[in-house]
């Protein structure tokens, strides 16, 4: 079972780190980053410095409804076996040529003029969103299945790792490029942070916990393959009840997020000062959470880990209360910045862990697509339809007052789910020990 402790240490809870799988999911979590940083702040940034309105810069975050949708298709990495490359393994094949994919159409990006031609700019966004959520489908299937179930967590942190630095390199590597060279130019430099993740897969090769479903061979397995991740799943012992737990665990954290830079604006914090306390210790306390996060899981198991995680993150929000109702305080937003993001990391490991662990290995891209969808579309919806009325109407405190007490469902759910032992039930085959899994933990 995922997370079990049998007696370990702290010391066995930080080695994994320096294991094979956990350093790949480093690697994956890198080209994972970067798309996604191609077609956030970069491209606003380079659309700004081309003279193109406000409103048209705003509209490109459309591109962005890409990755919600990527469940859609994630079956095809499951289902369809590519020719001549398939050669080398389900999974690596498709992450070679997605990787592929992903340099072409940053590439496409880079050589398209926003100022020329500002349809196909729009066209060459949604190819990189594109590329990049289906990269993003099997880098995720890859790591759970290169993890043994005791590694979730800590590769989990290490992907996350990953992904923080390969956003934020590949924004600053492409500001630095531009300033000297030229956004094409700076463009075309990033696209190279899709290999480490192919790298990743030639040197690890095909993960031995990779398990293909039966009769996969003709169009018509294949297209079954669009429907067979939902009916196992939906056949566990209280499906519905886990389904739940995922849509509605983060409502309290999304909403709480989505108005905070309204929140530090309303409060007159200076841009210097959210630059220092939000972004700069909010960075540093995010992954420093994420290491925290891997041990609890390795030390803790699945259960209390992920328990701890649900109830800091409710509490968070509450930290924002406090500093609504202190007024301008830089030491005050200095601890809600810590706390806020000490805990988000924590709860990204431990949570996505388990999530990871839910999957059944014959069918990982499609699951684990459909888990991460679900768990972010009902905090979207609720974040942009409510979160700003809801202020104006209760003001900032009362409002992170509420966000507190709307993560409570979420923290209750699972420790029922904990204490009847559904947890333990509603685990997949990637959340259980297997023979040859010991074998993958060999240190680098």
């Amino acid at each position: 079972m995922a997370g079990r402790t049998d007696g370990r240490t702290w010391v066995d809870g930080v080695r994994p780190y320096v294991e094979r799988g956990p350093l790949a999911a480093f690697a994956l979590g890198v080209s994972s980053g970067f798309p996604y940083s191609m077609i956030a702040a970069t491209l606003t940034t380079r659309l700004a410095q081309d003279g193109i309105d406000k409103k048209t810069v705003t509209a490109f975050s459309l591109a962005f409804l890409v990755y919600n949708l990527k469940f859609l298709w994630a079956w095809m990495i499951d289902g369809v076996r590519l020719p001549v490359i398939g050669g080398l393994g389900q999974r690596v094949s498709w992450l070679l040529l997605t990787g592929v994919l992903v340099i072409a159409a940053v590439t496409n990006l880079a050589l398209v003029g926003p100022r020329a031609d500002i349809a196909a700019a729009a066209t060459a966004a949604i190819l990189v969103g594109a590329a990049g959520a289906t990269f993003d489908i099997v880098i995720d299937a890859y790591r759970i299945e290169i993890l043994e179930p005791r590694q979730l967590g800590v590769g989990s942190g290490m992907s996350q790792y990953g992904w923080r630095i390969g956003s934020a390199g590949a924004g600053a590597l492409a500001l630095v490029v531009a300033a000297r060279h030229g956004w094409t130019a700076g463009y075309l430099a990033c696209a190279a942070l899709a290999l480490p993740a192919m790298l990743a897969g030639l040197i690890v090769g095909e993960p031995r916990r990779h398990r293909e479903p039966q009769a996969r061979r003709g169009a018509g397995q294949a297209i079954a393959a669009a429907w067979q991740p939902f009916v196992e799943f939906f056949a566990r012992p209280g499906a519905v009840v886990i389904l739940l737990f995922i849509l509605i665990h983060k409502i309290g954290d999304t909403l709480g997020q989505l108005v905070l830079r309204l929140l530090l604006d309303d409060m007159r914090y200076s841009n210097d000062e959210i630059a220092l306390y939000d972004v700069g210790i909010g960075f540093w306390a995010y992954l420093i959470g994420i290491f925290i996060g891997g041990a609890l899981y390795a030390r803790l198991g699945l259960k209390r880990s992920v328990f701890i995680s649900l109830l800091l993150m409710a509490l968070s929000n509450l930290s924002f209360a406090l500093l609504a109702m202190a007024g301008h305080s830089n030491a005050g937003l200095a601890g809600a910045m810590l706390f806020e993001n000490i805990a988000s990391g924590i709860g990204g490991v431990t949570v996505v862990a388990y999530f990871s662990a839910l999957c059944d290995l014959r069918f990982t891209a499609a699951q684990y697509a459909l888990i991460s969808a679900a768990a972010s579309v009902v905090g979207r919806v609720l974040t942009g339809t409510t979160a700003g009325a809801l202020v104006e109407r209760v003001g900032f405190v009362n409002f992170y007052l509420l966000t507190t007490i709307v993560a409570i469902p979420g923290v209750l759910i699972f420790w029922w789910m904990s204490r009847s032992g559904l947890v333990d039930r509603s685990v997949g085959s990637a959340g259980i020990e297997g023979p040859g899994d010991a074998r993958d933990g060999a240190s680098a």
